[in-house]
């Protein structure tokens, strides 16, 4: 029921937005952005400008040197709720990067057993929202985990062997989100939306141990998808992404929405028309099952091939985001 309910609430806008939770460590290293006129923009005002409204933030449990821990969370999410931008927040329950190949127990965690861990959970995910909510940030969705195709807290909750404990722990995370922000939509987030079978897996874990939640999150990359062998083309991609995501909102009774894409900068051209498609398809051709599409670290540049600026300013890809 709670699917349902949600699905009507979102179906309403859709959204465009990115994963931009490294402005913060950009400021601190100096590195300054632009706009295509030349003018110095912060990253927020800029993804602003550039036709976003929506904004994700990761949380990490112990990071070193703060990153992305709840208070830089929070600095970051007041100023992008200032700038009109609605507020997703993803929890990796990790002191760093958590995705299908790595979902490490944040340190001071590493020894508790499965009920001690469902309370840390439990707490964390609690203090981080009750900060930000009494720090007046109204959160729109909440992600229990991040790309959890495997599951997270390993080996804990690593699915092909606890799919039991995963769904427990998610279930914590979602009870204690739902405290603090009764009407946000939690969100289950798994890679790969191209290939159905990883989501089939770990949903019907979800249903069969009694797990809640509201909305499915995809990951949408036909860079990583073709080069594990996913897919042959983008084009392929994309046409499995939308059958996929329509057979999933009618399946498990929920919206499907893209949190995570991108594309090679190196390619803008290429990139903006991927970009346009899919959120053309995402809009068009999901019967509102899709109610957005997010991108990953557009500012990102140099180490990471998939953000969507060069030099420091944004390419022809943002465009595919201006609002319409």
């Amino acid at each position: 029921m709670a699917c349902v309910m949600a699905f009507g609430a979102m179906a309403q806008e859709f959204w465009l937005g990115a994963d931009i939770s490294g402005t913060s460590a950009l400021e601190r290293f100096g590195v300054k952005l632009y706009n295509n006129a030349g003018e110095e923009r912060d990253n927020i005002t800029l993804m602003r400008e550039l036709g976003l409204n929506a904004a994700r933030f990761r949380v990490w449990v112990n990071p070193r040197g703060g990153e992305c821990d709840m208070h830089d969370v929070l600095a970051m999410a007041k100023r992008a709720q200032a700038q009109g931008m609605a507020i997703m927040i993803d929890f990796h329950y990790s002191d760093w990067w958590a995705d299908p190949g790595k979902q490490n127990i944040p340190a001071r965690w590493r020894h508790y057993n499965y009920e001690a861990m469902k309370r840390a959970l439990a707490m964390h995910t609690t203090e981080t929202l009750q900060l930000l909510k009494d720090n007046g940030v109204d959160v729109k969705w909440i992600q229990i985990g991040n790309e959890t195709t495997n599951g997270f807290l390993w080996p804990m909750a690593h699915t092909p062997e606890n799919m039991k404990q995963y769904a427990g722990l998610t279930e914590a995370g979602y009870r204690a989100a739902k405290k603090v922000y009764p009407k946000a939509i939690c969100i289950v987030h798994l890679d790969a939306a191209c290939d159905i079978d990883r989501y089939h897996t770990i949903f019907n874990g979800l249903k069969k141990y009694k797990a809640h939640f509201d909305m499915i999150g995809v990951s949408v990359y036909p860079y990583w998808d073709m080069d594990a062998g996913l897919t042959k083309s983008e084009d392929e991609t994309l046409e499995r992404v939308i059958e996929n995501i329509n057979t999933l909102s009618k399946e498990y009774g929920c919206p499907v929405m893209i949190v995570e894409t991108g594309y090679e900068a190196r390619r803008p051209e290429a990139g903006k028309a991927f970009m346009t498609r899919l959120i053309d398809a995402a809009r068009n051709q999901t019967n509102g099952n899709c109610p957005g599409v997010f991108y990953w670290a557009p500012e990102a540049e140099g180490h990471y091939p998939l953000g969507a600026f060069q030099n420091h300013r944004p390419t022809v890809i943002m465009d595919a985001f201006k609002a319409k």
